[in-house]
């Protein structure tokens, strides 16, 4: 299966093959970042990022194939995100996968990243269903039950931003650069979480997420103590970094109940957290102290397999094509797509929950 993936600013492709017992293995991984065509304007600028993707796309593929040493005749289907995201990006991957589908006369799979994030655990450790899953990234935050492919049941969402969103704010607020979640994880690592910052939601019987208020509360503190010495931002960003992993561990633990509530006590138990966010060693610490706590093993992707890539892609269209899971050429981009288009709207929820 080859996977396309041009749903933000990494323009990605990647091959990867299932056996008839359903073990994934990864031929190849392509991933180009935009980092620096975006970094002087502090985030993804959606234009810029949709004409990078139409230069880096086909280069990307013809890596990806050759390092997975297939002829493009060889392969059984065409994966490609076709959202949610940047609708300028999935616009280009997905033409570019009907395409290719259409010339080669393969099956043409459109992809929510949202659920190839949720299956990248299939992929690393054969992990089985169900599971409950933790999607932290820059655009979403997310509790879900992952029942089976394409059968998701949310449990909790963000009220306002994404945790990754809400660090690279924090860092804009700060005078770090982009992306911020790696700046802040790295000055916290010489600071002292010795600031007094709210932990919202904190508590709630519904395991929903608000980091406005915490965004704002840090504004405020950064604002009183202006000028800010090299010491006081790492003390400010250790700080917004111990709430977050306060936060997110109280919100998951209720998850957890939920869960088992839900399926039963003998259900699997096991807590994977996909997304780019993942990748904070902080946050992951926190989270390993709950699954311990709850008996349930923590699954965490490789760090290349948390952020946008192809491989998951290709995986999960690896796995629906397997259950005869098609789309046809009318299938569209999606700017929003929700997992679980069944779930309610959580009260004081934007659009993006």
């Amino acid at each position: 299966m080859l996977g396309i993936e041009t749903s933000c600013d990494e323009t990605a492709a990647a091959v990867v093959r299932r056996d008839a017992q359903g073990r994934g293995e990864i031929l190849s991984n392509v991933v180009r970042a935009q980092l620096d065509l975006h970094a002087a304007y502090g985030g993804v600028v959606p234009e810029i990022a949709a004409r990078a993707h139409v230069d880096l796309l086909d280069p990307a593929i013809k890596h990806a194939l050759g390092e997975a040493g297939l002829d493009v005749a060889e392969l059984d289907g065409i994966a490609a995100a076709a959202g949610p995201g940047l609708i300028g990006g999935l616009i280009v991957g997905v033409t570019t996968g009907k395409a290719m589908a259409l010339g080669l006369d393969r099956p043409f799979l459109a992809i929510n990243h949202l659920e190839a994030h949720a299956l990248s655990a299939g992929l690393t450790d054969a992990l089985r269903f169900p599971y409950l899953l933790l999607l932290v990234s820059g655009g979403h935050t997310q509790l879900l039950i992952v029942k089976e492919v394409g059968a998701y049941e949310r449990l909790g969402t963000t009220l306002d931003d994404a945790l990754g969103e809400a660090f690279d704010k924090a860092a804009k607020l700060l005078g770090l650069g982009y992306p911020g979640g790696p700046e802040v994880e790295a000055r916290a690592a010489h600071g002292q979480a010795s600031i007094k910052l709210p932990r919202p939601m904190m508590g709630r019987p519904e395991p929903h997420f608000s980091f406005a208020g915490l965004k704002t509360a840090l504004r405020q503190e950064a604002t009183a103590r202006a000028p800010l010495s090299d010491q006081e931002i790492a003390d400010l960003c250790a700080s917004f970094q111990e709430a977050v992993a306060d936060v997110v561990r109280d919100r998951t633990a209720r998850a957890m109940d939920i869960y088992q509530e839900r399926l039963g006590a003998d259900a699997p138990r096991a807590l994977v957290v996909a997304g780019g966010v993942a990748a904070n060693q902080r946050l992951r610490a926190a989270l390993e102290e709950v699954a311990v706590t709850r008996g349930f093993r923590l699954v965490v992707p490789p760090p290349a397999l948390c952020t946008d890539n192809a491989a998951m892609i290709a995986w999960a269209g690896a796995e629906r094509l397997a259950r005869g899971l098609v789309d046809d050429m009318a299938a569209p981009s999606r700017a929003r797509w929700p997992l679980d288009p069944d779930a309610p709207p959580a009260l004081g929820a934007g659009v993006k929950a």
